[in-house]
């Protein structure tokens, strides 16, 4: 099963972007991960396409943009032109979800789907295998640095389960208080994708704690 690590940037030195991107570019993570806030659908603010393009500029890994976000829908094609290789939506936010995926593959990016700590697996039941990546948030959209919510080793075994079953090919990511404590449980629950912020970018040694939560467990 695939194992990936994608950094988020939320947590990275904004201030010095280019030194944390050609970190990333040297690790052994697989993509680069980025929040995209508007302070309405969550209650927060990040950037927006200038520091994507920004990455962009210097990534030597795929961009894994995460779109926190009212009408996504409206904004697909701008982010696969700042650089996005995968756009993720959340299932609470759109409402033709159907139609806003299947924009995001006819754009040439690969699609996700994230979904809310309170919203259940079952209703990607129709969806699940038009999906290239569903994303768990472990903790409240909007805030890096949250404690991961224990209830949601339970999701992502159902989760699996979803997939398995119906031979959907989507990858199982997580994106809240992932560390080096829980990332081997993670991976043995069925997630393909761990993003860490705070958990890399306060590290001692960042390679080092990349290329332990790639391999924990093992």
């Amino acid at each position: 099963m695939k194992r990936l690590v994608a950094p988020s940037i939320l947590a990275a030195n904004l201030g010095n972007l280019q030194k944390d991107i050609e970190m990333i570019n040297s690790s052994e993570a697989d993509w680069i991960h980025l929040d995209i806030m508007d302070g309405v659908f969550v209650p927060n603010l990040s950037f927006g396409f200038p520091v994507v393009e920004t990455v962009y500029r210097y990534a030597k890994k795929p961009l894994d943009v995460h779109l926190m976000i009212i009408e996504p829908e409206r904004y697909i094609e701008r982010f696969r032109d700042a650089g996005a290789y995968q756009l993720t939506v959340h299932e609470e936010a759109c409402r033709h979800l159907h139609s806003t995926v299947h924009e995001i593959k006819k754009s040439g990016m690969k699609a996700g789907v994230t979904l809310n700590p309170h919203t259940p697996v079952n209703t990607l039941e129709e969806i699940i295998t038009d999906l290239d990546l569903v994303l768990i948030m472990t903790v409240n959209p909007g805030f890096g640095g949250q404690k991961f919510i224990p209830q949601s080793y339970h999701k992502i075994r159902k989760l699996r389960q979803l997939i398995d079953s119906t031979g959907s090919q989507a990858l199982i990511e997580v994106d809240g208080g992932v560390d080096l404590q829980n990332a081997g449980m993670l991976f043995d629950a069925g997630v393909n994708v761990l993003v860490a912020g705070t958990t890399v970018f306060e590290s001692e040694n960042p390679l080092k704690t990349i290329s332990q939560l790639k391999n924990a467990g093992r």
